[in-house]
């Protein structure tokens, strides 16, 4: 059989003889065969083919070891998980794309020129609903904060209570200029402690928490889990939290439909939560400049997973009063048959001469 030296079949693959020696030592793609004098690798002409592959999925940005998984594979499945690595690579880009996005706004903001002055009006409701024998949930409106937290397990309760109850003494802390991201950010540190001091199972026990603070014209977004918050702005609603569940990450990687997802047994596991098991897990922070007439929805998935987004948008936008909104979208829920408990909270941005 005719064999390549690494030189010419390094010319052929377009990898480098640095590069194959690598991949060698890694057992990526083993020479055909090796001079026991020499040392001298040399390289089959139908390894090609793989050798190429290779050099196409390093260019993607693949890790080696998912590139040994990928190469193992038949081509039907190779070109699946390619397309899920893929699928993945664009999420986080989109996600570090809002991050420059802000970054830029941020560092490029001019101070504003009008002195009008916005505040919140707020509203917040936690029911049981028609299945569950007690409320996990909490909910909770205040100067400043607005939270959803969702327990699990046999101490959810106290867990989402008691991730809220960390969050409640924003309502009085001054705000120091430029750095409201981490105050939010020690505050969850503060929730992740206090969770862990009233759960009784580390690993069964838990709680997600999504929650806003303002600061008179901006408001900060901490959220860790499945609950969600919502921006209803010029009549059009925005989902602005992502989903840390398994069903959500096969989505983002293409191994899910939307359709699929709404069946799949394991769409209530979490990947992200505040539990008392572990360091604590790094949650989204995310700043949104607030403009009148804008109104937010905090939820648990109780409202999220039986009620679609064009009857919460609906509801949002035809119903005034954050009091009649929440009210309006428990009723909804438990009309859907109320599987989980349910938290709402409701918060419009207006101007004071509103008022």
């Amino acid at each position: 059989m005719e064999m390549l030296t690494i030189g010419a079949f390094a010319k052929a693959c377009r990898l480098s003889p640095k590069a194959l020696r690598l991949y060698d030592e890694l057992e990526l793609l083993r020479p055909a065969r090796v001079d026991p004098e020499s040392g001298y690798r040399y390289y089959a002409p139908e390894q090609l083919e793989q050798a190429r592959l290779v050099a196409w999925l390093r260019r993607l940005g693949m890790p080696l070891a998912r590139i040994r998984e990928v190469c193992a594979l038949e081509p039907a499945s190779a070109a699946t998980e390619i397309r899920a690595y893929w699928a993945r690579v664009e999420a986080e880009t989109a996600a570090r794309r809002d991050l420059a996005a802000f970054l830029v706004d941020h560092l490029s903001q001019v101070p504003r020129k009008d002195t009008t002055m916005l505040e919140l009006r707020y509203a917040a409701l936690s029911d049981t609903g028609l299945v569950r024998p007690a409320n996990q949930d909490t909910a909770y409106a205040g100067t400043r904060v607005l939270a959803v937290a969702d327990g699990f397990g046999p101490a959810g309760a106290p867990a989402s209570t008691a991730a809220v109850e960390a969050l409640k003494f924003l309502d009085a802390e001054p705000l120091p200029a430029g750095s409201v991201l981490n105050l939010l950010e020690d505050a969850v540190q503060g929730a992740t402690q206090a969770v862990q001091d009233v759960t009784q199972d580390p690993k069964e026990d838990g709680t997600t928490l999504t929650a806003m603070l303002w600061t008179g014209s901006q408001l900060a977004l901490v959220h860790i889990g499945d609950s969600r918050a919502y921006l209803l702005r010029d009549g059009s609603l925005f989902q602005i939290t992502h989903d840390h569940t398994m069903v959500q990450s096969m989505i983002d990687e293409g191994r899910l439909t939307l359709e699929e997802a709404m069946a799949h047994p394991q769409r209530a596991l979490l990947l992200k939560a505040l539990t008392g098991a572990g360091p604590a897990t790094a949650p989204d922070v995310r700043l949104h400049d607030a403009l009148p007439g804008d109104r937010y929805l905090l939820c648990s998935d109780g409202l999220s997973g039986v009620v679609p987004d064009s009857d919460i948008q609906e509801t949002l936008t035809t119903i005034p009063s954050p009091e009649q909104a929440v009210r309006a979208l428990v009723i909804a829920a438990n009309n859907s048959g109320g599987p989980d408990n349910v938290s709402c909270v409701v918060a419009d941005v207006v101007t004071t001469e509103s008022r």
